[in-house]
């Protein structure tokens, strides 16, 4: 390709003019090179097709002038597939075609007119066909941006044609069934399926109808056709997990969990089918900890295997809980003053300065929020209500923990940070993450260990000392530190690995920050903590009371003053493996409240007995 630089036509017509006048000199070596070049840079070129033409018509031409040999090109691979159909070696042409759209996607690298031809399918065997198709399945992704859309629609011709060249070819009609159902056209799918079912009855054309008819919600009809698979082989557990998929996606979860169960039944250590039950589990009962044996899963699994894509999956599909699937949005007073503000503020305006006088003490995090939109606004509070939010966290009167390590100090109700700058290096390696898309969990716990050599010092700054945000949107200030916040907290769960859990570094400081002065801190070292759990499953009890306590202290302060973050706690609390259920309910009672239920919430437990709430058995 061209790395971007210039228009890609540009760049294929200058290649186009170096290949005639080598083509001119009997150089043909170098004139493939520049066709290469050419087709590699704007592929749907007439003119380089034009000299690719007469480069094979010589006699001492052909497809032997873009080697497959040594680090290959991708314009010499395509080079050479359109000289081999120029040979009339269509299967062997198309199969290169394939590699190279698996390679670039998003390519029209089949967009050429043999290709299209409804001739051309005629001229190739059904079996080769079929193995082109098949290859064409794996090399295949979403077909979502209209870019890839548009560069896969040559193949989708293919498989309308070679139906109409070799009608009495079920395997053809299965082929283009699959095809068309991922290209988006279900109705026309459902009908090669059934032809393909009508031509030879088999389980894989009853399942192509199913998956077709399932696209379209017919869900009865498509569960018909999936069993009736199955009379071909009872045995076919990837079927029943299909099956138990199917229902999921209909919302009839206690028969999908039933497929799913009788699939494990046959073959206890079906991967697909334990996914399937526990996402399915999941969906049903909100325990989280059947979205963790998926994680679990999926760690054990080969990287890129069906497996892993199969329980990444049901982790993005299934766990859109917020700090599962994403960051929660900021709650404070302070903040939503500010986004009333802004709703008014307009590019290049001033920036503001606000005069805000607030009931209560929030969170430090907030008021940074407040620093960087407006700087020099004057915030102050009326009042500082019990227990301090400025102070370690407490129980009943009693401080839980005794911090070392803490980002905030107090003076007065300001708060300052507690910690220096972040080298630029540090603070940059932080933000290339910020602005990464958040898919789940173990994925962003994953995804951390580039924060591994980035030093604590660094860590802790970023929390205090927000680098800018890639955007110039005022607005965006609060969720982008909340995102800073979040990053450095999982690259602190990074920090010195080698260090056995109960005397780390890693927990000490990440338990230090979860139990200092409420704040956005809290939460993310709270997150920080609880991912390490999915990760690690020999830290989820010690985990599951570090969260539980610091919930329970928020908790009991809550019945006495705003606590800010509360919400978004209780939800740390129902992503915790092996959290404690009396927990876990209180968190749900937390985010839903009965609403005929005056009563005045319960005390948190007394201090001396801690473990036993939370340890299990």
């Amino acid at each position: 390709m061209n790395d971007g630089v210039g228009d890609p036509r540009l760049t294929a017509e200058g290649e186009v003019s170096l290949a005639r006048l080598a083509l001119d000199d009997n150089e043909l070596n170098h004139a493939a090179d520049h066709v290469a070049s050419a087709l590699g840079a704007f592929p749907t070129l007439p003119e380089a097709h034009e000299v690719l033409g007469a480069l094979v018509s010589r006699p001492d031409g052909g497809p032997e002038l873009w080697p497959l040999d040594g680090e290959l090109y991708i314009g010499t691979a395509v080079a050479r597939a359109h000289a081999l159909a120029y040979q009339g070696q269509y299967a062997a042409a198309l199969e290169l075609l394939v590699s190279a759209q698996g390679h670039e996607p998003a390519m029209p690298w089949a967009d050429a007119p043999w290709v299209l031809d409804p001739a051309t399918p005629a001229k190739i065997e059904p079996d080769d066909l079929v193995s082109v198709f098949a290859r064409l399945f794996r090399a295949m992704p979403e077909l979502r941006q209209d870019d890839v859309r548009a560069a896969f629609a040559p193949y989708l011709a293919l498989a309308r044609n070679m139906t109409a060249a070799h009608p009495e070819s079920s395997w053809l009609w299965w082929a283009a069934s699959v095809y068309l159902r991922r290209s988006g056209e279900f109705g026309e799918a459902a009908a090669a399926a059934e032809r393909s079912a009508q031509l030879e009855p088999s389980d894989r054309a009853d399942i192509a109808l199913g998956y077709a008819l399932r696209e379209q919600g017919r869900t009865d009809e498509a569960l018909a056709a999936l069993q009736h698979g199955l009379t071909f082989d009872p045995k076919n557990v990837s079927l029943y997990a299909d099956i138990a998929g199917l229902l999921g996606s209909a919302g009839r979860l206690d028969e999908a969990i039933d497929w799913a169960e009788r699939a494990l039944a046959i073959d206890p250590g079906h991967d697909c089918s334990l996914v399937e039950r526990h996402g399915l589990r999941y969906r049903r009962d909100g325990n989280v900890d059947e979205l963790v044996a998926i994680a679990d899963l999926r760690r054990s699994a080969e990287p890129d295997s069906h497996e892993a894509q199969h329980a990444d999956g049901e982790l993005i599909d299934r766990s859109r809980q917020l700090w599962l699937g994403g960051i929660p949005q900021p709650t404070e007073a302070v903040i939503n003053v500010l986004a009333q503000f802004l709703d008014n503020h307009q590019p290049g305006d001033a920036r503001p300065q606000l005069s805000l006088a607030v009931s209560s003490i929030e969170p430090p995090s907030a008021l940074l929020s407040v620093e960087c939109i407006a700087p020099g606004s004057d915030v102050t509070f009326n009042e500082v209500l019990t227990p301090d939010p400025r102070q370690p966290a407490s129980l009943s009167g009693k401080t839980v923990r005794h911090p070392e390590v803490s980002v905030w100090t107090y003076d007065g109700t300001t708060a300052r940070p507690a910690v220096g700058a972040p080298s630029e290096a540090g603070a940059q390696a932080v933000a290339r993450l910020a602005d990464w898309e958040w898919l789940h969990l173990p994925a962003a716990y994953d995804r951390a260990v580039l924060l591994a050599d980035t030093s604590l010092d660094d860590l802790l700054g970023v929390l205090v000392h927000p680098v800018q945000p890639p955007t110039d949107d005022l607005a965006s200030w609060p969720m982008w530190i909340r995102q800073l916040q979040t990053w450095a907290c999982l690259g602190i769960a990074h920090h010195r690995t080698d260090e056995s859990w109960p005397d780390s570094t890693r927990r000490k400081v990440l338990a230090d920050l979860a139990y200092g002065p409420e704040d956005w801190v809290t939460e993310s070292a709270m997150l920080a903590l609880i991912a390490t759990a999915w990760a690690e499953p020999a830290v989820r009890e010690d985990v599951a009371e570090l969260v539980g306590w610091r919930f329970m202290a928020l908790f009991e302060a809550a019945q006495q003053r705003p606590v800010t973050i509360l919400d978004s706690v209780a939800r740390l609390v129902l992503a915790t493996p092996a959290v404690n259920p009396d927990v876990a309910g209180l968190a749900q009672d937390v985010l839903n409240p009965a609403e005929e239920d005056d009563a005045a919430p319960e005390p948190a437990p007394e201090p001396k007995k801690r473990r036993g709430w939370f340890r299990r058995g």
